[in-house]
C-alpha cells in the first residue's frame, strides 16, 4: 500500500516516551523470566512424555523469550527514540514465528504417520494452566504498550504472548483428551496447530500491523511505511 502523503506519526513527548519504554522493559523482562521457567519445565517434560505438542510450546517458549530481549534492546539507551532500532526489532521479533514451525510442523505430521503415543503428563498439564492465566495479561498490557508507543516490535511481542495463551490452551485439550480418552492424535494434531498459527503471527508481524514509529519531537523523521491501520 502506498504511502505518499500520508502524514507522519505524531508521538508524544520524550518524557512520556522514556516511562512508557521503562514499561515496555519490565513487562519483557517479566516475560522473559516466565518464559525461561515455561521453556524449560515443558521441554523436559515433553521430552520425557514424548509429546511434540509439548516439546513445540517449550519452543515457542524460548522464542518468545528472545522476542522479549529484543524488545528490552529496542527500548535501552539511545534506541528508545530511534525508528530504525524499531525497525529492526520489529524484523527480529517477526523471524522468530518463523524459526518455530518448520520444526514442529514436520515432527508433528511424523507423529501422525507413525500413530506415535504421548504419555500422560502432570507437569505438562499444570503447565498449561499457568500459562492460560498469566500470558493474557502480559499480552494485553503490552499491546496497549504499543499503541501508545506506534511500535509493531513491542505489538509484535504482546502478539506472541496472546498466541501462546492460545496454544496452552490447545495443548491443554490435547493433554487431556490423551489422559482421560486416549486422544493421542490430539497431541500432534495441537503441534500442526501451533506450526500454523506460527507462521500467520509472523507474516503479520513482519508487516507490522500498521504501526508507525512514535517519533518525539527533534528525535529525527518518522519511517514512510505505515498505512495507519494498525496501531493508533
Amino acid at each position: 500500500m502506498s504511502t505518499v502523503g500520508l502524514p507522519l506519526a505524531s508521538g508524544p513527548d520524550r518524557a512520556t516516551v522514556e516511562a512508557l519504554a521503562r514499561r515496555a522493559r519490565l513487562l519483557s523482562w517479566l516475560s522473559l523470566v516466565w518464559m525461561t521457567v515455561e521453556g524449560a519445565v515443558a521441554l523436559a517434560a515433553g521430552i520425557v512424555a514424548g509429546s511434540i505438542a509439548l516439546v513445540g510450546f517449550g519452543l515457542d517458549s524460548a522464542i518468545e523469550g528472545f522476542a522479549s530481549v529484543i524488545i528490552i534492546w529496542r527500548f535501552t539507551g539511545h534506541r528508545i527514540h530511534s525508528a530504525a532500532a524499531e525497525d529492526r526489532a520489529q524484523k527480529l521479533v517477526a523471524v522468530q514465528f518463523f524459526l518455530l514451525a518448520p520444526y514442529v510442523g514436520v515432527e508433528s505430521v511424523r507423529a501422525l504417520a507413525g500413530g506415535r503415543h504421548a504419555d500422560h503428563t502432570l507437569a505438562g498439564i499444570l503447565l498449561a494452566w499457568g500459562s492460560i492465566v498469566a500470558m493474557p495479561m502480559l499480552g494485553i498490557a503490552k499491546q496497549r504498550i504499543a499503541e501508545q508507543l506506534g511500535s509493531a516490535a513491542t505489538k509484535g511481542e504482546g502478539r506472541q504472548n496472546m498466541l501462546c495463551a492460545y496454544l496452552a490452551g490447545a495443548l491443554l485439550v490435547g493433554l487431556l483428551g490423551n489422559t482421560w480418552f486416549g486422544a493421542w492424535w490430539l497431541d500432534p494434531a495441537v503441534g500442526l496447530l501451533i506450526a500454523a498459527l506460527a507462521v500467520k503471527e509472523g507474516r503479520e508481524a513482519w508487516r507490522g500491523e500498521g504501526c508507525c514509529v512514535a517519533v518525539p519531537p527533534g528525535a529525527g523523521p518518522a519511517p514512510d511505511t505505515c498505512d495507519h491501520a494498525g496501531c493508533a
